[in-house]
């Protein structure tokens, strides 16, 4: 209760200094450290220092000659220095995003540290198809899909003999809250990515064997009907050289019949 009444004393003639807001992200079920960013105003006269979350849940209080206390609703799950008074939290889930802030308690009060973390949850896989492909032998266009959990994207990409572009610019994006899902060219590949601040997924897929494969499949196509035209030139031919000598056997005969 001690501590709890100087807090509140103290509050009353509070006079923040100066901290600027430290970003952050953690992967989910991942540990975190959030260090004070000025030490310099620790060096005596704190009889109280503590850490709170979302400034309405404190999560550990230090008081001069006596040892941390953990909130209940923290315990195993922070560590908290007594030289430098940096926390660590441990096995963060999404319910732990929010601000985190330090606070020190002597002859007036001081904000030294204040982090924004955010905790987000590994992105999902991507897959990376090719629908549609049409090459000759100085261009190939190509349409693609990257597809991940919750969303797709498709893309256009035209090639010459020299370089590659993708339709709408450098590359084709959808952006939600957290993630983001986009489509770019790379070093001869088409790559579908899909990332958080913390993770990140990738598939690729090279340009030059898939325009390759679209050609021999076409000249495969010109052969296959480049040898059944010639075939069916020859049976015709040969059909009209049959007829045209049963033709000529039965003018024959009649000739000899007549004579």
């Amino acid at each position: 209760m001690l501590i709890f009444l100087i807090l509140g004393l103290l509050v009353c003639i509070e006079s923040p200094g100066s901290s600027a807001v430290s970003r952050g992200f953690v992967l989910n079920g991942e540990d975190v450290r959030l260090d004070v960013q000025k030490p310099d105003l620790l060096r005596g006269g704190v009889h109280l220092f503590l850490w709170s979350f979302k400034s309405e849940h404190t999560v550990v209080t230090l008081s001069s000659n006596a040892e941390p206390r953990v909130h209940k609703n923290y315990t195993g799950r922070v560590e908290i220095s007594t030289e430098d008074y940096s926390l660590g939290l441990k096995n963060l889930h999404e319910a732990d995003s929010g601000v985190y802030i330090a606070k020190m308690f002597g002859e007036i009060y001081h904000r030294v540290a204040e982090y924004n973390v955010t905790v987000q949850e590994r992105v999902s896989p991507v897959n990376l198809t090719v629908g549609s492909v049409s090459s000759s032998s100085d261009s190939c266009n190509l349409t693609v899909t990257c597809s991940a959990q919750d969303s797709s994207i498709s893309s256009s990409v035209t090639c010459d003999n020299q370089t590659c572009s993708q339709e709408g610019g450098e590359r084709s994006e959808v952006t939600t809250s957290d993630t983001s899902l986009y489509v770019y060219l790379s070093n001869g590949s088409i790559i579908c990515n899909h990332s958080n601040q913390v993770s990140c997924s990738k598939d690729m897929k090279k340009i030059a064997p898939l325009c390759q494969a679209n050609q021999v499949s076409g000249s495969e196509r010109v052969s296959g009907i480049s040898v059944c035209l010639v075939r069916t030139v020859l049976l015709s031919v040969g059909l009209i050289i049959m007829v045209s000598a049963v033709i000529s056997v039965h003018l024959l005969d009649r000739r000899r019949k007549q004579e």
